[in-house]
């Protein structure tokens, strides 16, 4: 997914780590580091022109700071909010970031992962992307169907189908 102008980048609170790893599988820019809270967190969302998703209601924009307060303690619905919040209608970008570092995942060829996947994976999958930061793989394994059954629970119907 090609970031639009208008596409969302977020920073994400230490208390919503879940909601971070969400983000990141729909495919939007999710900055979030353990180390970061409260004002720290603010300047560098305020820095890298994101906006913070926090729980935490003692933080003020004094720092000119977006920030969205998430009103619930549970995935499912914190997700829900931040995709109604903030119009995010196309999941094009579905499974197009590393979950754990924010990367964008490139396209591999197979001989060129083949020393990461099991030979199963290997043997039976033609597409794979790599992160590269951490250098994880990726390939449309089993968990592709359950994030699009996960999404569709949450009421968000099919998402485009040429992911990794």
């Amino acid at each position: 997914m090609t970031p639009a102008m208008n596409t969302p980048r977020f920073a994400v609170d230490t208390m919503l780590g879940r909601l971070a790893r969400w983000l990141r599988l729909l495919g939007y820019d999710t900055l979030y580091d353990r180390q970061l809270s409260g004002r720290a967190l603010m300047r560098r969302a305020r820095t890298e022109g994101r906006t913070v998703l926090t729980r935490d209601r003692k933080l003020d924009g004094d720092l000119q700071c977006p920030v969205c307060f998430v009103e619930s303690d549970h995935v499912r619905e914190q997700v829900q909010q931040v995709v109604h919040t903030f119009a995010l209608t196309r999941f094009d970008g579905l499974l197009t970031r590393c979950v754990c570092c924010n990367c964008a995942v490139v396209p591999v060829a197979k001989q060129d992962i083949a020393h990461l996947v099991p030979a199963y994976v290997l043997a039976t999958h033609a597409r794979f992307a790599r992160c590269p930061r951490c250098g994880r793989a990726f390939w449309r394994g089993t968990h592709v169907a359950r994030v699009r059954a996960e999404l569709a629970a949450m009421g968000f119907g099919q998402a485009p189908d040429d992911t990794t």
